[in-house]
């Protein structure tokens, strides 16, 4: 089972494995705080997509396309994924995104990607 939040909200056992799918580390989030499992950052967007997008709503349907296109075909993308589904084949595991909106970032179309 793949969730995802915020990484602003408070840390759960309910989470399971706390994964961060940022390139960037949260701004004013501490190591501990955080209280993650990994940090992935080869599968968060690229700069290019990500700055293309803006967290533009009319922009998320075709940002997904482009952003699963990345998902299959960079090697290091592709290496990530595959260990983001091992953990998540073990338990719950919850991606964490700095993102504001919970409905419009990129961690909701990865974990959509992660249960296909």
């Amino acid at each position: 089972m793949v969730r995802i939040k915020r990484a602003y909200e408070e840390a759960s056992t309910a989470d399971g494995c706390r994964v961060l799918v940022d390139r960037l580390w949260p701004r004013g989030v501490s190591k501990e705080r955080a209280d993650l499992t990994e940090w992935l950052k080869e599968v968060a967007p690229s700069p290019a997509l990500r700055t293309w997008w803006n967290h533009d709503p009319e922009r998320l349907d075709e940002f997904a396309l482009r952003y699963r296109a990345e998902l299959d075909s960079q090697p290091e993308t592709k290496a990530a994924v595959v260990q983001l589904r091992a953990l998540a084949a073990q338990g719950v595991t919850t991606l964490i995104y700095g993102a504001k909106d919970p409905h419009v970032n990129h961690a909701r179309v990865l974990a959509e990607y992660l249960e296909e």
